[in-house]
């Protein structure tokens, strides 16, 4: 008998990859039933995708750091950035 139980997932990056570690521990234990082993691969997944995703935006919002004229340093969210 499995049992099912919804695990909520970490909101912030530095959660979701302490998690992922977790799952990537267990499953290198390789003693898990293989029922287990699918629900953690398919956990794994969904939050690497978080991550992938939490980076990649991260990584545009670096990229909006405009130098301005008068030398103050400026950060505009590339979801409201408009474009020219």
């Amino acid at each position: 008998m499995t049992t099912s139980k919804k695990v909520q997932a970490p909101v912030n990056f530095e959660d979701a990859m302490k998690r992922l570690d977790e799952i990537v521990a267990k499953l290198e234990e390789d003693k898990l039933p293989l029922d287990e082993m699918i629900a953690l691969y398919e956990e794994g997944v969904t939050l690497s995708r978080l991550c992938s995703e939490k980076l990649e935006n991260a990584e545009q919002k670096v990229r909006l750091i405009t130098r301005q004229s008068d030398g103050n340093i400026t950060l505009e969210n590339f979801n409201e950035r408009g474009e020219s």
